[in-house]
């Protein structure tokens, strides 16, 4: 009996939507819970990224290799050519492309792996999506739906304003602690990616929310015994997670009358409308931690989609 092709088996086992087996899971599994929370990618993207990265996990497992720690960008290559060779079309090997792009990036980035394999690979053209943003006026209904007879009014009020007012992650917010937001300042300091902390202004919506949640709430939230200098605490006096912020970002976004909405998106809302107000690319690049001004410019083809449907809709050469 022959024994069967591990691209058989990458794509027969497990189901769709989970990650490879073995020691090659945990790291993967962590990717897609970010991607799932912190960025709403739908199931049929996240499917994707399982499928693709199990695919490799069983042709690297096939030579030996043990865990994403053997990655390397010559074996990266070897594969790309395995997948022309078998016939894959251009636009699959586009998307195995950007998934092994974005999966080391963020498993380097969370110190996952020691180095990124795929930093010297180019972005496939097209492949881009343009991330969800709220308008305005959707940010003003949702920043509103926490109401004053809701149990942990105070905490979801400070947690959103938080998140649109400095484009904090969710788990920027879940692990902030007291001690970094500085209300004489104005500011509060953020732990990112790779443990890289930056400083982020906040206006005076967010502080007087944060402000009324330490006064009044937070104490009542706090256990005796089990003392924390994190910020945002649940009802049994734990520290949120980022799993929670997407609970309650969705709880309140539908009580707002709107659909899809995940905490990455005031974060691209966040961006999108500083630069709309005017704001530099530099300035906005610091405020959400990029490391790579590129990252921030895909901001402003969001602003130019939003300029182009209003010329299309009131210029008279545009209709």
């Amino acid at each position: 009996m022959s024994r069967p092709s591990p691209f058989t088996a990458a794509r027969s086992s497990p189901p769709p939507g989970q990650p490879p087996a073995g020691s090659f899971d945990p790291p993967v599994r962590e990717f897609l819970s970010y991607c799932r929370i912190e960025c709403g990618f739908a199931p049929l993207t996240l499917s994707a990224y399982a499928g693709d990265l199990r695919e490799l996990a069983a042709w690297l497992a096939a030579r030996h290799i043990t865990s994403w720690r053997g990655l390397t960008f010559k074996l990266i290559t070897e594969h790309l050519r395995d997948l022309d060779a078998r016939g894959l079309a251009i636009s699959s090997i586009a998307r195995h492309v950007a998934t092994i792009r974005v999966f080391c990036r963020f498993a380097h980035a969370n110190q996952l792996i020691p180095t990124n394999p795929a930093e010297q690979m180019t972005q496939p053209s097209g492949w881009r999506n343009l991330p969800g943003v709220l308008s305005a006026e959707q940010m003003v209904l949702l920043l509103q739906a926490p109401r004053a007879d809701d149990a942990l009014y105070q905490r979801d009020a400070a947690m959103m304003e938080l998140l649109y007012a400095g484009g904090l992650r969710a788990s920027e917010v879940a692990g902030l602690d007291c001690d970094r937001v500085h209300m004489d300042l104005g500011v509060v300091r953020v732990m990112g990616k790779g443990n890289k902390e930056r400083i982020v202004p906040i206006g005076k919506p967010a502080l007087a929310a944060v402000d009324r949640y330490l006064k009044e709430q937070r104490p009542l939230l706090l256990r005796e015994g089990r003392p924390t200098q994190r910020l945002l605490l649940s009802r049994t006096g734990a520290p949120i997670t980022r799993i929670i912020v997407w609970q309650i970002i969705t709880k309140h976004a539908r009580r707002a009358g709107l659909r899809h909405v995940h905490p990455h998106m005031l974060r691209h809302s966040f961006a999108t409308h500083l630069l709309a107000g005017g704001a530099d690319l530099r300035v906005v690049q610091e405020l959400l931690g990029h490391s790579n001004i590129k990252t921030t410019q895909i901001y402003t083809h969001v602003d130019h989609t939003r300029l182009k449907s209003v010329i299309d809709k009131f210029h008279p050469h545009g209709r």
